[in-house]
């Protein structure tokens, strides 16, 4: 069963940024897409299962930005 979740992430405000997050998120096993927007603060994820949310943060963290949850 595939999944899409968007999370709200600081710290992100270029092109770079985005680029790092989501070389990071796509690492992840089961990633199929990700989608980092510097000016919104936001990273959709699409995955073929469901993941852990502590993936995702750990792989933001790697990444040198803070995950702060998911967005509404």
């Amino acid at each position: 069963m595939s999944s899409t979740i968007t999370y709200t992430v600081t710290g992100m405000s270029c092109g770079h940024c985005e680029n790092s997050v989501s070389k990071e998120l796509s690492s992840l096993t089961g990633v199929t897409e990700v989608a980092a927007d510097a000016k919104a603060g936001t990273v959709r994820v699409s995955s073929a299962a469901p993941l852990d949310d502590e993936q995702i943060r750990a792989a933001v963290d790697e990444a040198g930005f803070e995950l702060v949850g998911r967005s509404a």
